[in-house]
């Protein structure tokens, strides 16, 4: 991002286009704006946010491009941050022009799978690179994903706690909150402002309780809607990773969107994760959905790290009555039926979902509580599979003798 000090006025959208004419296109012909490469463009309070549509196998080469626009939109007065990103669409199923005179040419069995993904993750699936040549994040040992099939279980909450317990377990924890739609962490860990620069492109995170954090929260206004198509979302999470001094972690804990789209298929794809813990609720309707996001992680070579039943029960104040709202075991009786291991219950609980509103999480106002310690119990798990994991990765394989 291109930083600079912001000004009393905020530019227009037609005064960024008029910026950004003057940054010549791919090929020095044209400009980027009457080529209708500029779309995505959002301005608010400082920022301004924009796509510039490139052909995917030149992206890389037109890193120079993308500085150039974010140069002279930054120097429009009121202008204090500045994001270009490269995206790229392509079209499915397109075959490859055939030779002169010859015949059709016929993709090859992985190009036709690639086709058959939606744009705009078709770049990114055919440019997938197998697991050991996934670069990681200086300084963080290990990145673990927490996503859930649907919205609604508590998957943010989980996050926060579950990073909070690792805390306490003894490790140097980071969080990344990849939800760009519906960013939750800024006031899960009560933390707000704006990340400072410290060096050209990269961000210093904000902290909050001890634990590193970067969101799309803090460049945005909380009720502000951030109406992007998937290149965006890609490029914002990419950025969020790669672009922020992180400092050396024992495990960066990323709250990813529900379901199973772009942000999920890209940190699959384009980082080295350790794992994914799934969130659900006990009830049938929300274990189809987790059961697609364990499948998903499965596809893609991540290891599954377990399940976590959220408002697994419900013990009420006044009676000491035990009240199973939304079923009971059901993440139990998954995890056991698809072989992955179960991290444990999460109570339905009023302290539970009033410090999470207030930015105060359980696991910090009461750490010698029965859920603070629910919380810290599944972080053992967590940690233990992956080290588990990593042992395995590590250990030599099997000599093999031929006896003649």
């Amino acid at each position: 991002m291109f930083w600079k000090k912001k000004g009393d006025e905020m530019p227009t959208r037609d005064e960024v286009l008029a910026e950004l004419s003057k940054v010549k296109g791919p090929d020095l012909e044209g400009d980027i704006v009457s080529l209708g490469l500029v779309s995505d463009i959002f301005i608010s309070e400082g920022r301004v946010i924009f796509s510039i549509t490139v052909p995917a196998e030149r992206a890389q080469g037109l890193e120079p491009l993308r500085q150039a626009a974010e140069k002279v939109v930054g120097k429009l007065p009121g202008v204090e941050k500045v994001l270009a990103a490269l995206t790229s669409e392509r079209k499915a199923g397109a075959l490859p022009r055939p030779p002169e005179g010859g015949a059709p040419v016929r993709p090859a069995p992985a190009a036709r799978d690639a086709a058959n993904v939606p744009p705009p993750m078709q770049g990114r699936a055919q440019a997938a690179e197998p697991a050991a040549a996934k670069p990681g994040v200086p300084g963080v040992k290990s990145i673990i994903a927490v996503a859930s099939g649907k919205g609604g279980v508590g998957k943010s909450t989980t996050t926060c706690n579950l990073a909070l317990a690792l805390q306490a377990n003894g490790l140097k924890v980071g969080v990344l909150d990849a939800d760009i739609y519906g960013p939750s962490i800024p006031r899960l860990f009560r933390v707000s402002g704006r990340p400072e620069p410290v060096s050209g492109r990269i961000l210093k995170p904000l902290e909050g309780y001890g634990i590193k954090v970067m969101s799309m929260g803090f460049l945005v206004d909380e009720e502000t809607p951030m109406i992007w198509r998937g290149p965006m979302v890609i490029s914002a999470i990419t950025q969020m990773l790669r672009e922020v001094a992180w400092g050396e972690l024992d495990v960066l804990v990323v709250d990813m969107p529900p379901g199973t789209g772009d942000a999920q298929l890209t940190m699959a794809q384009n980082v080295p994760l350790a794992g994914a813990v799934i969130v659900s609720t006990p009830q049938d309707l929300a274990l189809i959905d987790a059961r697609k996001g364990l499948n998903m992680f499965r596809r893609v070579d991540v290891p599954l790290l377990g399940i976590v039943e959220n408002m697994s029960y419900f013990l009420c104040p006044d009676c000491g009555g035990r009240h199973d709202i939304f079923g009971h075991g059901g993440a139990r009786a998954e995890a056991e039926k698809l072989g992955v291991p179960f991290l444990g219950e999460v109570p339905l609980d009023m302290a539970i979902r009033e410090s999470s509103d207030a930015g105060t999480p359980v696991t910090v106002t009461a750490p010698d509580g029965p859920h603070a310690a629910v919380y810290r119990d599944i972080a053992a798990r967590v940690w233990a599979e992956i080290e588990r994991n990593r042992d395995d990765g590590h250990r030599a394989a099997p000599r093999i003798v031929m006896e003649s």
